[in-house]
């Protein structure tokens, strides 16, 4: 029954490329697989968080497991189809012996070669469609190596820009903005631009997800630190005066709602408001919440604990 083994071998080979799809090119979907993959990586850092975390090894560590699961099963899908035909299907160099390498090992080994497009050709398909699919097989591990490298050079880019937020808020809250100041043009003009860069860390979130699964070490870079800030200043500016002020502020309460969205749907599950979210979201990152916003009148900086 040669059939069955070559019907598992396309089987994982799906899998694996369904879930390269939904990882790297689909905007709004999380391959199962890396997902899974990026999860327990992320779950045993925090049961040694002293010598991971603050080494930030949990997010590279996780996608280089995920990119290694993907090429060893596309290479044992490969070798499940080549297996059954082995040794007649396939051509051996002088000094192999057909019947000695025709075993599970000698197609995994056939596989590993023709998926890294060395072409040793110590061993090579004969038979017509294993000739074709063996080319097929190479295309697809230049196509995986190449999809690893964009994914890489696109990660950090989006963790840069989160980075980047969480350091203008960290700016704004130790800079003591005081309510005074907050209600005037300049005070709408800062809500406008904090809620375009929430904008596009949504974004990110949505198009790299495993994104959430980097550690920030510095307390002023980690947004899950600062995002109570964040809708505290929202609060505070709601309340202004200043009718471009209140404008703004709902336009940044609404961003502030949907990444709070993205964060418990694809991440946290709580199924509270925005504030258990964002507590939520500190807490696995092994953060506190931000203070509440700016004072009145006394120039009150922000304090410590949950939003």
């Amino acid at each position: 029954m040669t059939w069955l083994p070559v019907l598992a071998g396309a089987a994982l080979i799906l899998f694996v490329l369904r879930d390269i799809f939904h990882t790297l090119w689909h905007p709004t979907r999380h391959g199962g697989l890396s997902r899974l993959v990026m999860r327990q990586v992320w779950r045993l850092s925090t049961h040694h968080g002293d010598r991971w975390r603050p080494a930030g090894l949990a997010g590279p560590l996780g996608m280089l497991v995920v990119v290694a699961v993907w090429a060893l099963t596309v290479a044992v899908g490969w070798a499940l189809v080549y297996w059954p035909y082995m040794p007649d299907g396939f051509s051996y160099a002088s000094g192999l012996t057909p019947a000695e390498h025709a075993g599970p090992i000698d197609a995994l080994y056939i596989s590993l070669v023709t998926l890294a497009t060395l072409g040793l050709g110590d061993i090579a398909p004969t038979a017509g469609w294993l000739r074709v699919l063996a080319p097929i097989e190479a295309l697809v591990g230049f196509v995986l190596l190449s999809a690893t490298v964009a994914w890489l050079l696109g990660i950090y880019p989006a963790l840069a820009r989160r980075r980047a937020l969480a350091l203008r808020l960290s700016h704004v809250r130790r800079s003591r903005v005081t309510a005074e100041a907050l209600d005037s043009a300049g005070g709408a003009a800062l809500l406008d631009g904090l809620s375009s860069e929430l904008s596009t860390v949504t974004v990110d979130f949505l198009q790299y997800a495993e994104s959430y699964y980097f550690y920030d070490g510095d307390e002023n870079t980690s947004l899950p630190g600062q995002l109570g800030y964040a809708a505290g200043l929202a609060d505070e500016a709601a309340r202004a005066r200043h009718p471009d002020v209140r404008l703004s502020a709902s336009v940044l309460h609404t961003a502030l709602r949907d990444l709070a969205t993205v964060l418990d749907e694809r991440f946290l599950r709580t199924g509270g408001p925005p504030e258990r979210v964002f507590a939520a979201y500190a807490a696995d990152h092994g953060r506190s919440g931000a203070g509440t916003g700016p004072g009145r009148g006394g120039g009150g900086g922000a304090g410590s604990g949950r939003p």
